[in-house]
């Protein structure tokens, strides 16, 4: 079988895997909701738990409500927030590329 020889692109600097040379407008949007997401059930989770032991340990009546409304929530938008920077800064440097 014959291959032809094509030369090796070059993928670009990474970082944890992402492309640093930016991402389509799509793919940002993507992954800018899902790092809000990300976010928001991860803090919600480690309250829940945190808030359950401090129930049991303590002898206390916590609403479990509280988690979503006073951790998961704000750090959700937070999350949200910072990953929107970032995800937009990659996306308008990637079409800054481009437009070299």
């Amino acid at each position: 079988m014959m291959q032809s020889a094509q030369p090796a692109q070059d993928p670009g600097k990474r970082f944890l895997g992402f492309p640093l040379n930016g991402f389509g407008f799509f793919s940002s949007f993507l992954l800018t909701l899902a790092t809000g997401f990300f976010t928001f059930f991860i803090s919600t989770f480690i309250a829940i738990f945190s808030l359950l032991a401090w129930n049991l340990i303590g002898g206390h009546t916590v609403n479990y409500a509280d988690t979503y409304r006073y951790v998961g929530f704000p750090a959700g938008v937070v999350g949200l927030a910072v990953a929107m920077v970032v995800f937009g800064a990659l996306w308008v440097r990637g079409k800054l590329n481009r437009m070299r």
